[in-house]
């Protein structure tokens, strides 16, 4: 066995990430069997899918995040990335299970979430037969939320058909990443860089045009008479916040076990911290400038999504993300001592994966309830997306432990090694 096949074996996720495997399936297993229970009952079905769309939009979204994140490592380069890259692919090839997620949504939760009954009880005898006096909504209900498109679209005028073209193109950029990074754990020695950017700089490209229109598809499309030129950057930047901040929680807990002791550095963690302030900032901007449009153009049309979430005490869970999701993490990461620690970083990096979901939760329930008060119901909007949460972290700590946490044969991989092994020394 060669020296490097030897250092292989090294360079496997630590035996820990097992235990943490067993205790996430764990914890999805368990909250999955109360959330089936939910899902049962008449009463709170509605609810469980409300719940189902904020979580899976949520963990969708770290392995999204995660993708773009991998794409942009490949076209720049840098030990910021090549630290964290197996870590970015198990998370990435967490999609198989999100597209088998998506599933319940598209069976039997597309009239809980699109009928409009939240709008006007009984007014609706279901979602694809509207015909009142709204044109627009009478476009939007028969004809771009219809499940199934016409023939003469080849069924991209259909929210399920539009759904399989989406995870097909995501599912489609992962496994090509995922297939050409296999080869780098094989000899020879190669840098295939010039190969990875041939597929991340139009693959981005595709992230972008593909999650903005899913969400509009699968968010915006709750409350079809408003629409905002905005939504997709917003979500665009809270997954890769999200995405990263799920990097910062990984290393930290692999911190205490090599290889990760030997190979992060408080540079790269550093770095990690600045990347997570881009896009504190990034979303702040996107969510402001959305504001402002709307606000000066001052169309009844666009400008009943701030007049619901302003008022009746939604106002104050979105002061609360003004504070806790930009101006707070924005001043603490102004910190460079504190963007060097992971033991410090790692609280922060949670924290704004709870601001995530509260900001899902703001966008998607307040298309159901008018005020914000205390309501029992919102405890299965915390059920649901941890026993996702559980699913996701099991299926991201098997794919990490699958191959060595640094591509060996990757020319990239060795210098970012003998890198690693100088500043440790």
């Amino acid at each position: 066995m060669s020296p490097v096949e030897n250092h292989a074996g090294e360079l496997m996720a630590p035996e820990a990430t097992h235990t943490m495997l067993g205790r996430s399936l764990g914890i999805g297993l368990l909250f999955g069997a109360a959330s089936l229970v939910l899902a049962l009952f008449p009463s709170t079905r509605e609810q469980f899918f409300r719940a189902y769309l904020i979580g899976f939009m949520l963990w969708l979204g770290i392995s999204l995040g995660s993708m773009a994140f991998l794409m942009l490592q490949h076209l720049t380069g840098g030990a910021w990335g090549m630290v964290i890259r197996r870590q970015l692919e198990a998370a990435m090839n967490v999609l198989p299970l999100m597209a088998l997620l998506f599933i319940p949504i598209a069976a039997a939760g597309l009239v809980h979430l699109y009928s409009g009954n939240h709008e006007d009880p009984g007014g609706w005898p279901g979602w694809l037969h509207y015909s009142g006096p709204d044109e627009h909504l009478r476009q939007m209900s028969q004809d771009y939320l219809r499940p199934w498109g016409t023939a003469n679209f080849l069924f991209l005028n259909g929210y399920i058909g539009r759904a399989i073209v989406y995870f097909a193109i995501w599912l489609a950029l992962a496994w090509v990443l995922t297939r050409w990074s296999a080869e780098q754990d094989r000899p020879p020695l190669a840098n295939l860089s010039p190969r990875f950017r041939t597929v991340a700089a139009p693959g981005l490209i595709l992230y972008a045009f593909t999650i903005s229109f899913a969400v509009i598809d699968w968010v915006m499309s709750i409350d079809p008479h408003w629409y905002s030129t905005m939504f997709g950057f917003i979500f665009i930047a809270g997954q890769c916040l999200s995405a990263m901040c799920m990097m910062v929680i990984v290393e930290r807990l692999l911190v205490p076990y090599e290889p990760t002791r030997s190979l992060l550095q408080p540079k790269e963690v550093h770095d990690h911290g600045k990347l997570m302030l881009t896009f504190v900032l990034l979303w702040a901007y996107f969510s402001f400038s959305q504001l402002l449009i709307i606000w000066a153009g001052n169309l009844p049309m666009e400008i009943r999504f701030f007049t619901r979430r302003l008022n009746g005490g939604w106002e104050a869970l979105g002061l609360g993300l003004v504070v806790f999701h930009f101006a707070v993490p924005f001043l603490i990461l102004l910190s460079r001592p504190f963007k060097r620690d992971p033991r410090s970083l790692v609280w922060l990096a949670v924290w704004l994966i709870g601001m995530r979901f509260l900001d899902l939760f703001w966008y998607i329930e307040a298309n159901f309830h008018k005020t914000l008060t205390f309501y029992g119901g919102y405890l299965i909007d915390l059920i649901v997306p941890i026993a996702i949460g559980g699913l996701w972290m099991a299926w991201f700590f098997r794919n990490l432990r699958l191959r060595p946490l640094v591509p060996l044969y990757d020319l990239h991989g060795q210098e970012f090694l003998e890198y690693a092994g100088a500043a440790h020394d």
